[in-house]
């Protein structure tokens, strides 16, 4: 397999050298200021080197979607003023990616110095990978690296376009997502634990169809549980559920028990009738469910059952949540789990989550990513990953 091209393996010298690096800065912002900062500190490894070798460096990323068209509340300023809590370098921010002002903003750069350019969605040709908007774009720098993983599966033009056409080698963290994964994919200790939750089954399909032969656990939860259940004939009363999935859902089963793997899926449920920060909650059986009753976490059998099965395995991947995390009585089944697997963690298991929603769940109850082999930012780019597709922003970087 042809390997990929590191900053790491760099040779050459980057003082003055303009390096155009893609990141990815699409974070959450609440009331004009940055919400996490999770992406942002996966890129200072690679902002640092670059400014420690005196290059002259240039971030470009995205902002949500605005569709190509100019929109104040996706800009990128706010991300430019938490970058600079975080160096010790001041970052300059310029209201555009390209153009006579850009170029002008980069040609009085000094070498150390750091400049982010504003939201290249703020022009459709970004996402329809248009050649002149690459080239454009390429020529602001002298070497490309590509340091957005959770954006290696666009082939727009900063994440796949430029790297045709300039020298470019894979950041850091681009490149230690890659390697894991990699290894996730092939030399994986077993027993295999998969763990998977969120809402919809389409978003997982791919990556529980591609486990089918690597995993020897299947772990579900979250409201995408809910499908399987209905799936198995429970009653899962007024819960969130995908009927129109059930026979897919039911496929996927009779796959797991024919390459005789274990799937499973919680036995009891936390319930309520409605979901707030403050309802009345019940811990019952499946059996018990009826009428208006809503699923919204996993009952404590299930946790002790998905434990005894955490506890004994070599290898966990995990996406998503397995309860309506926002809400405080219904977050006692994913944390218990999180801190099951960072306690696996210590015990020799190799660790890998993943997911924005996951993300979110660790912040939310203040669990460290230290505890965990990896935790990757990126949702869409480490599932396709999983899936077994070949990634764009990958795959061109490779020798």
């Amino acid at each position: 397999m042809n390997k990929l091209k590191t900053l790491r393996a760099f040779k050459g010298n980057l003082e003055n050298k303009k390096v155009l690096v893609r990141v990815d800065f699409n974070v959450p912002l609440v009331k004009g200021k940055v919400g996490d900062e999770s992406r942002i500190k996966d890129a200072l490894p690679t902002i640092t080197h670059l400014l420690k070798q005196k290059a002259k460096v240039i971030l470009i990323s995205h902002m949500g979607r605005p569709n190509g068209k100019k929109n104040a509340e996706l800009s990128l300023k706010p991300v430019a003023k938490k970058l600079q809590t975080h160096l010790k370098n001041k970052v300059n921010f310029i209201d555009d990616c390209r153009g006579k002002k850009v170029e002008k903003a980069i040609q009085k750069m000094k070498s150390g110095e750091i400049l982010l350019l504003e939201n290249c969605r703020f022009y459709a040709e970004e996402e329809t990978n248009d050649i002149s908007f690459a080239k454009e774009i390429a020529k602001l720098g002298d070497i490309f690296v590509h340091e957005a993983f959770s954006a290696a599966h666009r082939q727009h033009a900063t994440t796949y376009g430029v790297a045709k056409l300039l020298p470019s080698y894979a950041g850091f963290k681009m490149a230690e997502e890659v390697t894991l994964l990699t290894k996730i994919m092939t030399k994986t200790k077993k027993p295999v634990t998969l763990i998977v939750g969120g809402a919809k089954i389409d978003t997982k399909i791919g990556l529980l169809k591609n486990f089918m032969k690597k995993a020897d656990y299947f772990i579900v939860g979250g409201a995408l549980a809910n499908t399987f259940l209905a799936g198995k004939g429970f009653n899962v009363g007024d819960s969130l559920y995908e009927k129109d999935k059930i026979t897919l859902a039911q496929e996927i089963m009779l796959l797991a028990e024919k390459n005789s793997e274990e799937f499973l899926l919680p036995i009891d449920a936390i319930i309520a009738d409605s979901i707030g920060p403050k309802v009345s909650t019940l811990d019952i059986p499946l059996e018990d469910i009826e009428g208006k009753m809503k699923i919204l976490d996993i009952g404590k059998q299930s946790s002790k059952k998905f434990i005894q099965i955490i506890e004994k395995s070599k290898t966990i991947i995990w996406n998503g949540p397995l309860g309506l995390t926002e809400f405080e009585p219904f977050q006692t089944g994913t944390k218990t789990i999180a801190k099951a697997i960072s306690k696996a963690t210590k015990n020799g298991a190799l660790t890998v989550l993943g997911g924005g929603d996951t993300i979110d769940a660790l912040n939310r109850f203040k669990i460290k990513f230290s505890n965990f082999s990896h935790v990757s930012t990126a949702g869409g780019a480490m599932l396709e990953f999983l899936e077994g597709k070949k990634l764009p922003g990958v795959e061109i970087l490779k020798k």
